[in-house]
């Protein structure tokens, strides 16, 4: 892909959005203390997304008054991989898919083995 797409952060926060809502609300009702943010820009080059924090599969009884789980969308990134909108919904779907996966336990190699 040459990367000739811009999309507009709102733009890009409703194609977020959406790609929430396609999540199972039996998989959304599971989901806790975490909030899935854009951000322009990541902290590395090329990430596309990012999980920061304890999966739920870690938390035990130890687990209060803690900070919510982090999910960063990098716009930017994404916008730079995509050559028409399509390919950033697409995208956007796929990592926000790959980064909840990461709150549930779901590690890379297993998200690769699923096809994700």
């Amino acid at each position: 892909m040459a990367g000739v797409i811009e999309v507009a952060r709102e733009k890009f926060e409703e194609l977020v959005s959406e790609a929430l809502d396609t999540i199972p609300a039996e998989l959304t009702r599971m989901m806790d203390n975490v909030v899935v943010v854009v951000v322009d820009d990541p902290p590395e080059p090329n990430l596309l997304g990012l999980y920061t924090g304890i999966p739920l599969t870690e938390r035990g009884g130890w687990y209060s008054a803690v900070l919510p789980d982090r999910i960063e969308i990098y716009r930017n990134t994404i916008n730079q991989i995509c050559d028409t909108e399509d390919d950033v919904v697409h995208e956007v779907r796929v990592t926000v898919v790959h980064e909840i996966a990461h709150h549930f336990g779901i590690d890379d190699d297993r998200l690769h083995e699923l096809g994700w």
